[in-house]
């Protein structure tokens, strides 16, 4: 044997040794992982989060994806011939863009990750399981509602976002039944909702988590997305942030964009009772495992 190939052995051996104390420390607890649209869109990408997931699993962790899709959603939309609006980052949702977009979310990108995963799990058995927030009450929602001011008169009007929900209540029943399974089984979930009435809503992913991890006091909830994380003034990456911070960054034009959403995500799912949340960039391979068990993480941490 040659001696790189012998001392590549040594590092890999040094690499698990060293990573010990992390994986006894996240041994059976929950981490819900958010998979977001831009980071599922290559399959070599999607093929190593499942492998990755799987591992997470086999280190004795409960892990439980929630999935967004709104590029795919978007695109399927195009083909379709139904045009798309935005206010505030969510999409208006009419009748016709419901049914694309339960098709898209529940059945084509759901059941690819369940199956990625359950490919990956192939030698210890390990397998996906894709849901939606219908499944066995999962997620009820109430539908969400918006305001505009007026900037001359001051005045709220009120938006009609159509079948937009925002989660009322998670019933983590299946969840749990799922990750305590005797099998090894990993749950994924789509963010889709039903209200009391049986109406289906959209909700956004992030949200979805954030409540399903809230529900379920995860130790951790991973936000992946296609940025390093929250960066300061400077473009550099923000390691850490407490709930106070994150309210700051917000506010002091910090956090602009898409990440405004993600850090209010944050706050809530560390409200609710989960220990920490990563927003960290999903494309990068093997993010999730540096985050989890290395010193010095992947991403910007949100915690109390």
């Amino acid at each position: 044997m040659n001696d790189s190939v012998e001392e590549a052995g040594w590092a890999t051996a040094r690499t698990l040794a060293e990573a010990l104390p992390y994986i006894q420390r996240y041994d059976r607890e929950t981490v819900v992982i958010k998979y977001g649209g831009h980071a599922m869109g290559e399959e070599q990408v999607a093929r190593l989060f499942a492998a990755d997931a799987v591992l997470l699993k086999m280190l004795g962790l409960y892990p439980v994806v929630v999935h967004g899709g709104g590029p795919q959603i978007s695109a399927m939309l195009d083909r379709a011939g139904v045009k798309s609006t935005f206010i505030d980052g969510l999409r208006v949702t009419d009748e016709a863009t419901m049914d694309v977009a339960e098709m898209v979310l529940s059945g084509a990108i759901n059941k690819e990750i369940a199956n990625w995963i359950t490919l990956a799990g192939t030698e210890a058995d390990v397998r996906g399981v894709g849901l939606s927030g219908k499944d066995a009450r999962l997620i009820t929602v109430t539908k969400a509602r918006r305001s505009r001011r007026d900037p001359e008169t001051g005045i709220d009007t009120p938006i009609d976002l159509g079948f937009v929900g925002e989660p009322q209540k998670v019933d983590a029943q299946l969840i749990k039944a799922l990750i305590h399974a005797d099998h090894d089984y990993i749950p994924v979930i789509a963010p889709i909702g039903v209200s009391r009435e049986g109406q289906t809503y959209n909700v956004n992913a992030d949200t979805v988590a954030g409540a399903i991890a809230g529900e379920m006091k995860a130790k951790r909830m991973l936000l992946l997305t296609d940025v390093k994380g929250v960066l300061d003034k400077n473009g550099e990456l923000i390691r850490q942030l407490t709930v106070a911070e994150a309210f700051r960054a917000i506010e002091d034009g910090t956090a602009t964009g898409g990440m405004i959403p993600k850090l209010e995500t944050a706050i809530a799912a560390v409200d609710a009772g989960v220990e920490a949340v990563v927003i960290l960039d999903g494309r990068r391979p093997h993010a999730m495992l540096v985050e989890l068990f290395t010193e010095h993480g992947a991403g910007t941490l949100v915690k109390k």
